[in-house]
Order: C-alpha cells, then sequence, then structure tokens
C-alpha cells in the first residue's frame, strides 16, 4: 500500500490536484478556512492518475469489502470515481445527493438500492467527515448494510476520526495528508517550513 500511496501523492502533486495557499485560504465545504485545497476533480482529466487511482480504488474494495453488492458515489465529486471502480469491479454503481430531488420521484438515492444490500461509499476527499456521514445515515435509513467508506484522500482531522466513529463507520484512504506531504518535501515540491505548517493544521481540526 505505501507504494501506491507514494505514487498516488505523486500523481496528485504532478496534475496540481493539491494546492497550498498560507497568506489566501481555501474555504471548506464545512466553513473551515484552510491552507491547503486538495481539487480530485482533477484526476478525471488526467489519464494516467485516473488509471493508478481507480484501478487502487477498485483493489482496495475488493480486498477489504468482498462482499459489497453496490457501490454509492457522494454527489457530486464521488459520483465518477464510484462509476469507474465500479465498472473495472463489474458491480452495481449508485449515488446519493446532498438532499431530495424537488420534483419527479423525490429520490435522494440514485439508482437500485435493495433493503440489505452491502454497500461501500465511495468519495473523493474526507475534511470533517460530516458529508460523508450523512451519505452513510442516509443509506442506513433506506436498508443498505453500508461496509464502510473509501475516499482517494484524507486531511487526517480528529474530527473526522470522532465523526465515523459515532457512526461505526469505517473509513480508508488511498492517500493520507501526512504522506503527501512527507513525498512532497522529499521531492521538493513544498520547503520544510510550507510542509509542517499544513500538517500543523490538519492536526488542529
Amino acid at each position: 500500500m505505501s507504494e501506491k500511496i507514494n505514487e498516488i501523492a505523486k500523481g496528485l502533486l504532478d496534475i496540481k490536484a493539491v494546492f497550498l495557499r498560507p497568506d489566501e485560504p481555501f474555504t471548506w465545504a464545512s466553513g473551515i478556512k484552510s491552507p491547503i485545497y486538495c481539487d480530485n476533480r482533477l484526476i478525471l482529466s488526467a489519464p494516467e492518475v485516473r488509471d493508478l487511482v481507480e484501478n487502487e480504488m477498485a483493489r482496495v474494495i475488493e480486498e477489504k469489502y468482498p462482499e459489497c453488492d453496490i457501490i454509492m458515489g457522494t454527489a457530486t465529486a464521488g459520483i465518477a470515481h464510484g462509476a469507474i471502480a465500479a465498472h473495472i469491479m463489474g458491480k452495481p454503481m449508485g449515488y446519493v445527493r446532498s438532499s431530495s430531488k424537488s420534483h419527479g420521484r423525490n429520490n435522494r438515492i440514485e439508482g437500485r438500492l435493495n433493503p440489505g444490500d452491502k454497500v461501500v461509499v465511495v468519495e473523493d476527499l474526507i475534511s470533517t467527515g460530516m458529508s460523508s456521514i450523512e451519505v452513510v445515515e442516509a443509506l442506513r435509513e433506506a436498508g443498505a448494510e453500508v461496509l464502510g467508506v473509501v475516499s482517494i484522500f484524507t486531511y487526517e482531522t480528529a474530527k473526522a476520526d470522532a465523526a465515523f466513529e459515532e457512526a461505526h463507520c469505517e473509513k480508508t484512504s488511498l492517500c493520507t495528508i501526512s504522506k503527501l506531504i512527507e513525498f512532497a518535501k522529499a521531492e521538493e515540491y513544498v520547503t520544510t517550513e510550507q510542509g509542517d505548517y499544513v500538517i500543523s493544521f490538519t492536526r488542529s481540526l
């Protein structure tokens, strides 16, 4: 796994999916002001990195959750990654909206989900974990058994750890902020000071 983590870290850095901006912080979906932002949507535009990520996503799901019946992506960023991984695995796929549609069948969960189905949720990244847990709870309310959440990237925050523990849900990430910064410093993508600042920030959350 460590070799793949480094390959994915390098891929994210090479395609400039990771941004460092300590003087002009980004605003995460949670409202937190952050010196770092990881835009995994850029993976979709980079075929080599996309193949690496999606094949590793499929491998991890097959290895950890061989009993998985269906893949569910999170809207919107997890949908494409979930679809590609499901295609590689030959599994059904759907996705969960952030809220129910206001028209048609008023669905929040798209795709055929049967009560008792064993589900793996595919997420692009985990920051505080709250949006992932909302998806998990929606699937549970629909009668699914959520085996775990697999994300491309995690900021490794204490808030996310606490949220997943409280929800009694496993989480796995293909790449972590600590591994990415370790690799970025070694390869001089960032200075030691920049890297240490980012790690200090994420550990404070």
